[in-house]
């Protein structure tokens, strides 16, 4: 039976750093990215893709901004959806020609992500989203549309949004049939779109779901093997920026929950990839792994210079644990 893996890309995986995020742009790092998942279909491997879209969304609030005079601002858990329609029509026409017609499916799911109402982060909202602006126009944002605002590394003013803790995949059944069918899934694009649910009804929230957490929903309840997390390096760092920097190629979850503790992972940074990364260890027994693309193949082969791999702790028999077994 083929072994699943959930791949996580960030955002900026599809607009790279420096670039201004056009058409020719995306299809050229999407392809990048297709190639690597035909590859591991090739190995024998159930893929399902999760995106990011920060970039991209960041793109429609400015172009909602712009246009404000002329046409009706949407609220942003549509901006979302506008994002995972944009990127997963991208990534599945890529996943196409990457193939050479030979997928036996590619499939973009609009998924949901149930959040809760009373979750904390609504009370705190600390993600950044949006144009930078200056500080009195933030302010009258802030005044005159509800918003929270505040700047963002010394960048300029920004929107500030809740981001909660994702809970439940409504469409998670579907994505599971369509994986059992052997499909290519892209799914749960940009955290998902964040809804609440009260009864059977469910509505939309201005919030942002952290997709690497959202993979990691996904990736526990699929009962995924792999939880792959994409970044710009082949290999987790530890004291990054010092002399004392040293690549890791595995640790275990005990170690990279120290390690968190330390401040080894910056919440702006490896923060919440670490996070996802043992909690998928912990809840599933599989292995997670970060690194970049040019090394995502090789990682899940076991390349001795591929990727971090996140693995269980394993728990040592004592004499005494020994002992009461016999």
């Amino acid at each position: 039976m083929p072994r699943t893996v959930v791949v996580a890309l960030g955002g900026n995986a599809i607009t790279r750093s420096g670039e201004s995020g056009t058409h020719a742009e995306q299809t050229a790092n999407a392809r990048a990215m297709a190639e690597a998942v035909c590859r591991m279909r090739d190995a024998g491997w159930n893929v399902v893709v999760v995106h990011g879209n920060g970039p991209q969304v960041g793109n429609l609030a400015i172009q909602q901004e712009e246009a404000a005079h002329r046409v009706p601002e949407m609220p942003l858990y549509w901006l979302g959806a506008m994002s995972e329609g944009q990127l997963g029509c991208l990534i599945t026409l890529a996943l196409h020609e990457a193939g050479g017609g030979d997928l036996p499916g590619v499939v973009a799911v609009v998924t949901h992500m149930v959040v809760d109402a009373d979750d904390p982060a609504f009370a705190r909202p600390t993600k950044p989203i949006g144009p930078f602006l200056d500080e009195d126009t933030a302010r009258r944002h802030a005044a005159e549309r509800g918003w929270t605002v505040g700047e963002d590394a010394g960048r300029g003013w920004r929107r500030l949004v809740a981001s909660p803790e994702p809970r439940r995949i409504v469409e998670i059944d579907d994505v599971r049939a369509l994986v059992d069918r052997g499909s290519v899934v892209v799914a749960a694009g940009g955290g998902g779109i964040p809804v609440v649910q009260a009864g059977h009804v469910l509505r939309g929230v201005d919030a942002v779901v952290d997709k690497d957490l959202a993979a990691e929903k996904l990736a526990s309840t699929l009962g995924a093997d792999v939880l792959m997390l994409v970044t710009g390096v082949p290999r987790v760092m530890l004291d990054f920026g010092t002399p004392r920097a040293r690549d890791v190629g595995e640790m275990t979850t005990d170690e990279a929950l120290g390690h968190a503790a330390a401040g080894q992972f910056p919440e702006g940074s490896m923060g919440p990839k670490m996070r996802a990364a043992t909690r998928f260890v912990q809840a599933t027994g599989g292995t997670a792994v970060v690194t970049d693309v040019e090394h995502a193949c090789a990682s899940l082969a076991g390349g001795a210079a591929a990727g971090t791999r996140i693995v269980p702790t394993r728990i040592v028999p004592t004499a005494a644990s020994v002992g009461a077994a016999s």
